[in-house]
């Protein structure tokens, strides 16, 4: 009886090679992932169990099963609150737009233009603290955007926009856009640039126009980056918080309260933190069903890559 050949000594050096080099990644990476199960897997997973229980930070969790999601489905804020979420959503296609505009505009070849590229992208690294701050004294009565309402007629001296029901919501999405439009600029930036400009001008010496360019060569080359900022800015959308909570808390009777708002009113202000936390599983839920429809819209469809 033959006894089977041992694996060459090549092989077995080589296996540990793989095997040292694979240890020393994980070791660089163990404390990236030593945080990421702290604060980002294990808050999930203890969340989502918090959502069928009652618990008030004072006394243990009680096991309430769906209980706080029947009263969910009952409770009118709530759904006022992913009602304004949703309306929120409307502030995605503009800023889209205006940030393949702007994006466009800052790829020319002009002297100083690192400056103007530089100007759009300060608001994005600016707190949205100071931001709030800001645009909550222009929107004031005595403020510099209500003075030019004022007289143009379309404002009452006695009134401001976040004082106003109607369109107090409205200006705080602006102020959404006025700040995410450099951030996204910056990503169809590097998409322009990515982009061969032999292409465009073979295309303008076969008698292109401008906007044919633009439709048939410029578009489909930003077709990745506009997949990706569309869903993060539909995903922002939907969980907005910040400008909520510095700019009107949830006021002018509640024209301003949002979903995410309404979790962290039930979770900080009402110590409800079951209850809160089965709000956020639904907000979740329906930003990942916005994302998977913005998806497919923007891939056509397709779901090949």
């Amino acid at each position: 009886m033959t006894r089977p050949a041992s694996p060459p000594r090549r092989s077995r050096q080589s296996r540990r090679t793989t095997f040292r080099t694979a240890l020393l990644a994980y070791s660089f990476m163990a404390p990236f992932l030593a945080l990421l199960l702290l604060y980002h897997t294990w808050p999930i997973i203890f969340g989502t169990y918090l959502a069928f229980t009652n618990y008030n930070i004072i006394s243990p969790p009680q096991f309430v099963g769906l209980d706080n999601f029947r009263e969910l489905i009952r409770d009118q804020q709530f759904w006022s609150g992913v009602v304004n979420s949703l309306k929120y959503i409307l502030v995605v296609p503009v800023i889209q737009l205006l940030s393949i505009g702007v994006a466009m505009l800052v790829n020319q070849p002009l002297k100083g233009i690192g400056f103007f590229r530089t100007a759009f992208y300060v608001p994005v690294v600016t707190s949205f603290a100071v931001v709030g701050l800001i645009w909550t004294w222009m929107y004031q009565q005595s403020g510099p955007v209500n003075f030019v309402l004022m007289h143009l007629g379309l404002m009452n001296r006695d009134s401001s926009l976040l004082n106003n029901p109607g369109s107090a919501l409205y200006a705080v999405m602006f102020v959404t856009l006025w700040k995410g439009v450099g951030y996204y600029m910056v990503l169809y930036l590097a998409g322009l640039q990515s982009i061969g400009r032999e292409l465009e001008e073979a295309a303008v010496i076969d008698g292109a126009t401008r906007w044919q360019v633009f439709v048939n060569i410029t578009l489909p080359g930003l077709r990745p980056t506009i997949l990706v900022c569309s869903l993060l800015s539909t995903i922002s959308a939907v969980k907005v918080f910040e400008e909520i909570f510095v700019m009107t808390q949830g006021g002018p009777v509640g024209s301003t309260y949002t979903a995410l708002f309404f979790t962290y009113a039930k979770a900080f202000q009402d110590f409800r933190y079951g209850y809160a936390a089965a709000a956020g599983i639904v907000v979740a839920v329906i930003s990942l069903i916005f994302g998977i429809v913005n998806f497919r819209l923007t891939r056509g469809g397709r779901v090949d890559a």
